[in-house]
């Protein structure tokens, strides 16, 4: 339903056309069931439309990584700048009851040896050699 896809557009037009006439032929007492109906055939158009553009973009990718390109800013490496903010944040967060703990139960030494972890794993993170989730592994 994007301007990117006119044949859609002009569809759910003639879709929508059709159960407005629909509705002045049967009257406001089947206008749920004309609405459902009307609802259905968008959920099916856009599903479909979904379906072609990830085949698409699979296949895109699929050729790229064949051709051995390498991936654009955000698809891989080391992550985005969010997922790498937000990793940097919740270790943050976490850091001060693990701090309060080190420093309770083992003083300063403690509490360096806490935060050389929380250092270590951050700086990990941002170099890449955290594995991620999502990310595709190297024999693959």
């Amino acid at each position: 339903m994007t301007a990117h896809d006119p044949d859609l557009r002009t569809d759910l037009r003639k879709d929508l056309d059709a159960a407005l006439q629909t509705r002045k032929e049967l009257g406001p007492d089947y206008e749920a069931a004309l609405v459902d109906g009307f609802l259905e055939k968008i959920d099916e158009k856009i599903d479909g439309a979904i379906d072609r553009r990830v085949r698409r973009n699979l296949a895109e990718q699929q050729m790229a990584t064949a051709r051995g390109v390498r991936p654009r800013p955000g698809e891989g490496g080391h992550g985005t700048f969010g997922e790498r903010f937000g990793f940097a944040a919740i270790s943050l967060v976490l850091a001060i009851p693990l701090s309060a703990i080190a420093a309770v139960n083992a003083q300063l030494p403690g509490l360096i040896v806490c935060w050389a972890g929380i250092v270590g794993v951050n700086a990990l993170n941002v170099t890449g050699f955290l594995p991620r989730p999502n990310a595709p592994r190297a024999d693959e």
